[in-house]
């Protein structure tokens, strides 16, 4: 099992600064109940070829944006969970984004997300990791910052200001950050609860859930598509969602937001 004291961290309730718990108490926090049964594949789901990129201890799957090592600060893995903390709501000040080490083109994925009040993260397909990031108003590049990829977006659209910008709430839960957005009455679970995201992407086709009812669905490359992307953030990026693969990525945008049962199906030799 982790410990918070291997990646000297702090707890969500420190606000991530250098971990000062006596071990005897960090190992307290991070030993996951007996009873938990998060980051488990089922036989059934084994036959089907799904595959853990998070088992509740194990990193070796995972890498910072720009390293090629786990980062050093700002994410935990306790209690079972992935967990990016608090750093004052900016992009990319903590430990930064993590991406997968593997890139993927045809896959489906679900991860269980939760939130705290007012938090901002995401889900991203199809990362790249040699892009610079953008600024979140203008779209021009920036030194510093959240990696380009398609996001489903992370939020508590009740408290955080994110909800209420962009077009048509496509910066809101489930949706297709910044480009479309998912449906007012999608089934949402509210901070402290866990939620899950599904994602499946099958040649140019891209459909996301949110606990179990689709939010967004779009071809990549398509004519709406295309339009959809011309009106965001992203319109300067050429070939935007275009890529041939990618990696997954799971966003620090400096709040607390923890993440398990992150499990993908490989689909490209089907």
């Amino acid at each position: 099992m982790l410990r918070a004291t291997v990646f000297g961290l702090a707890l969500a309730v420190l606000g991530g600064g250098a971990c000062s718990l006596p071990a005897a108490a960090t190992d307290a926090v991070c030993r996951p109940p007996q009873t938990d049964r998060s980051n488990v594949l089922t036989p059934q789901e084994r036959e089907q070829g799904w595959v853990l990129l998070w088992d509740g201890h194990d990193t070796a799957q995972w890498r910072g944006l720009k390293s090629e090592n786990f980062p050093t600060s700002g994410w935990t893995g306790c209690d079972g969970t992935l967990t990016i903390h608090e750093k004052g709501g900016e992009e990319s000040q903590g430990g930064g984004d993590i991406i997968t080490r593997a890139r993927y083109a045809d896959f489906e994925l679900t991860v269980d997300f939760r939130i705290t009040p007012g938090a901002n993260s995401g889900i991203k397909i199809f990362a790249q990791s040699d892009l610079p990031p953008i600024d979140k108003t203008t779209g021009q590049p920036v030194k510093v910052g959240s990696g380009i990829g398609m996001e489903f977006q992370v939020l508590d659209d009740a408290l955080h200001p994110d909800a209420r910008l962009g077009r048509d709430g496509n910066r809101t839960v489930g949706s297709f950050y910044d480009v479309m957005p998912a449906p007012k009455d999608k089934l949402v679970n509210p901070p402290g609860q866990w939620n899950t995201a599904r994602i499946l992407a099958k040649g140019n086709t891209v459909t996301f859930w949110l606990n179990g009812r689709q939010t967004v669905s779009f071809e990549r490359g398509s004519e709406a598509f295309r339009a959809a992307v011309a009106q965001s953030k992203f319109k300067d990026i050429p070939g935007f969602g275009e890529w041939q693969d990618g990696h997954i990525l799971l966003q620090d945008h400096g709040n607390t937001v923890s993440y398990r049962n992150i499990k993908l199906r490989d689909l490209s030799a089907q």
